[in-house]
């Protein structure tokens, strides 16, 4: 192998590696975009939290956000006997009714509190009749990139209006599992 041949190769080795780097980005990207759009083709699709008027300003209101009276509790045994707690309490962001209940359009969001992880996510998902109306998941730690995800408006192009059975857990990611550590169901009024 002469010089150039071995300068060549190592210039190949390095743009081969910054390659790699772009494709993999791309392929993120591309999937990302894919799954918001699948969601949208399907009947009967999970919420489509995009859909929602106000998601970059969560509240039209300025009135202060009112503690709902559900509340999740976990209680864990860490090795060596140390215990770890979380909470998981539901709060009124937007009630467009007034009665102080979360109801289709009203907008909640949730107050979270655990010693188990420093990267708490909460799964919301709201139930007609067995079938998925309304789904979000968002990140409630300082670092989350979507912050206005935390507040979520409790309708979707599948949840036109109606009462529905909704669950909220509180998790985390550890490699391949998501332990929830907290949950709470209501009813969201019609």
């Amino acid at each position: 192998m002469n010089a150039t041949e071995g300068s060549w190769r190592r210039a190949l080795g390095i743009e081969g590696a910054v390659m790699r780097w772009l494709v993999i980005l791309a392929s993120v990207v591309v999937l990302a975009a894919s799954s918001v759009n699948c969601s949208r083709d399907r009947a009967n699709s999970a919420s489509d939290i995009f859909s929602s008027p106000n998601i970059l300003a969560p509240s039209t209101t300025h009135a202060p956000a009112t503690h709902v009276a559900t509340e999740g509790e976990g209680v864990r045994k860490k090795p060596g006997g140390a215990n770890s707690s979380s909470s998981l309490t539901l709060v009124m962001h937007a009630d467009t009714n007034g009665n102080g209940l979360p109801d289709w359009g009203d907008t909640v969001t949730f107050n979270v509190s655990t010693t188990e992880t420093t990267e708490p996510h909460v799964d919301l998902t709201c139930s007609q009749n067995g079938v998925i109306v309304y789904w979000a998941t968002t990140g409630y730690f300082e670092s989350y990139l979507w912050p206005w995800t935390q507040f979520m408006t409790l309708s979707s192009t599948a949840w036109q209006g109606g009462a529905a059975e909704c669950t909220a857990k509180l998790y985390y990611f550890s490699g391949r599992r998501m332990p929830v550590l907290a949950s709470i169901s209501f009813t969201a009024g019609p």
